[in-house]
């Protein structure tokens, strides 16, 4: 790797964030509010994720593996913590900032089969490790603002635990990569757990201890040691962890539980967090206010001091783990926030709403109905494979004649034409050809967009425009009257073009469609206070302050609110 930089020219500042004791620590939050302080002080930050796992992308993952396939405007389909980065930082990342061990072998195979080694041994030092440190420099290069300016800080969170055999090879390309680009210019956090068996009830060093034992064993020292713990650190162990671990008490950060994920930038910002990163790796910062922070602390402020409930039920398959939907809550959480309502998510697992529970799990059966019958407002997200359909259609017929307020997302949408055909337009069979080929009604059919030498070749995937198609669209008044808005897919159905008149002579509208007006994107419902259905996917682009315009409406709705909020020109009232 050829680092030679004239001097004067600024180096980019690395933000390696590893993690010890378990996997699932906190690391994709802490490396998020790493970079959220940082870009609060001017800096142009980027973030990468590594991954060390084997699978190219997260493309083929299911969600209880490793909670949901984040999907971004290029279409690649990653790991969730880039949802963290994209939504803390606002930022728009590309595929490539998410590494896997199996993206970086591919490409040296490729090379090796290609002759680019000229007859070498290719080995996991130095051919593995260089391509990985090739890799995180040049990705740290590319612009991810709107602005179009290169990063200056790049933070890499490193997936997995310290000591896994899978991430050997990262560990060792970044004890290399500290000298190429000199000390002043690369740093290691390192979060590791703090435990409190509720016997004793006092706080435990000793996994922080060896974590940092192995770590530095591996080559990487420290310079901040992020303890994640449920209270508060003593100081007595604050003393301890840095009398073992060789830091001084200044780099053992406490980083304990808190109700809202908005608190932990200002927490780590509180332990001058910035003062070091700045000295450490010599960083002109100013002093002056920080004003993104000032909306941060606004916002978590305001989260706790919500009176008013809303609650949504959230109709899916994978409700066992909130992971797998993980960007769909936040996106409620952001649009519930934005009108200052506290947000409770009632899961329903779809297939307890089908008459064949009451037969086996009558208790079940009638604890789900009963749940949804209760919520507020609905949300049927995207989802694939046939379980769990009827259910889920079953509660989109409650939606639609109870007049309650309606959000279907992806396959969610396709779904509510599905219920709309059986019960409205009589086509007792009607259903998408993913789950019955053989139907006389196929009202989904599968469209595939042809994208040679890809991988998931078939799929609609990344942002794509849709077009609105009439003026009065509640959607479009929520978009802020738009003409076309550009979200992301991640789709291979579609609903059937040919029999979109049945649908519109019956009151069902299909308000939004693509560029070449053959693929339905949005549907709204006439007379009824809010039934829409996007084939897109929202919540991938929802942002604390900029919640997404779907789930807006739904919260609205479901709060009682949408009427007078677009009457006032789609304006919130003063909080």
């Amino acid at each position: 790797v050829n680092f030679s930089l004239n001097r004067n020219s600024r180096m980019m500042k690395y933000i390696l964030v590893t993690g010890g004791v378990i996997s699932g620590i906190g690391k994709g939050i802490i490396a998020s509010s790493v970079g959220t302080i940082l870009k609060s002080c001017g800096l142009h930050v980027t973030a990468i994720k590594i991954d060390p796992y084997i699978n190219i992308d997260a493309g083929t993952f299911s969600p209880y593996e490793h909670g949901e396939v984040f999907v971004l405007d290029d279409g690649g389909e990653v790991d969730l913590d880039l949802g963290n980065y994209e939504r803390f930082l606002d930022i728009r990342l590309t595929r490539d900032n998410n590494l896997t061990t199996g993206k970086i072998y591919q490409s040296v195979i490729n090379k090796e089969r290609r002759g680019d080694y000229l007859g070498k041994t290719v080995q996991v030092v130095p051919h593995i490790t260089d391509a990985i440190q090739e890799w995180v420099v040049k990705q740290a290069k590319v612009p991810v603002d709107d602005d179009d300016v290169e990063p200056q800080v790049c933070v890499i969170e490193l997936g997995g635990t310290v000591g896994d055999i899978e991430s050997m090879p990262f560990i060792e390309a970044f004890r290399q990569f500290q000298f190429k680009v000199k000390r002043e210019n690369f740093c290691n956090i390192h979060v590791s757990l703090i435990p409190q068996p509720s016997a004793t009830g006092e706080q435990k060093t000793k996994p922080t201890q060896n974590s940092v034992r192995e770590l530095r064993g591996l080559g990487l020292s420290p310079d901040l040691i992020m303890c994640r713990c449920s209270t508060a650190l003593e100081n007595s162990v604050k003393e301890k962890i840095s009398m073992f671990c060789h830091v001084e008490p200044e780099q053992v950060i406490c980083v304990h539980d808190v109700s809202s994920i908005y608190k932990v930038p200002l927490l780590l910002e509180k332990q001058g967090v910035v003062g070091y990163l700045s000295r450490r790796l010599d960083m002109p910062i100013g002093t002056r206010p920080r004003r993104m922070l000032t909306k941060w602390k606004e916002m978590s402020d305001r989260s706790d001091r919500l009176l008013e409930h809303c609650s949504i039920a959230l109709v899916g398959k994978y409700t066992k783990f909130s992971d797998s939907y993980a960007s769909v809550i936040k996106a409620l959480e952001h649009s519930a926030l934005a009108i200052s309502h506290k947000l409770e998510v009632m899961y329903i697992d779809s297939a307890s709403l089908e008459p064949s529970t009451l037969q086996d799990e009558p208790v079940k059966y009638h604890e789900a109905w009963q749940k949804l019958c209760s919520a507020d407002g609905i949300l049927v997200p995207g989802g694939f494979g046939v379980r769990g359909t009827e259910g889920k259609i079953h509660a989109i017929n409650w939606a639609r004649k109870q007049k309650k307020p309606f959000l279907g997302v992806c396959l969610g949408m396709q779904l509510a034409v599905c219920e709309f055909a059986r019960n409205i337009l009589g086509w007792t069979d009607a259903n998408s050809t993913e789950f019955d080929p053989e139907s006389k009604h196929p009202v989904v059919i599968d469209m595939p967009e042809h994208n040679p030498g890809q991988m998931g070749g078939t799929m609609r995937l990344g942002k794509r425009r849709t077009i609105f198609k009439t003026n009065n669209s509640v959607l479009r008044k929520l978009y802020g009257d738009a003409e076309y808005v550009d979200e992301r897919h991640r789709h291979r159905f579609e609903v059937n073009p040919e029999l979109k008149s049945h649908f519109e002579e019956k009151g069902f509208r299909f308000v939004g469609q693509d560029v070449e007006g053959e693929r339905m994107e949005v549907i709204e419902l006439d007379d009824h206070p809010y039934f829409v259905g996007v084939q897109y996917h929202p919540e991938f682009t929802s942002r604390p302050i900029k919640p997404s315009p779907p789930y807006l409406g739904l919260l609205l709705a479901a709060a009682g609110k949408l009427q007078s909020y677009l009457q006032k020109g789609c304006r919130l009232s003063p909080r």
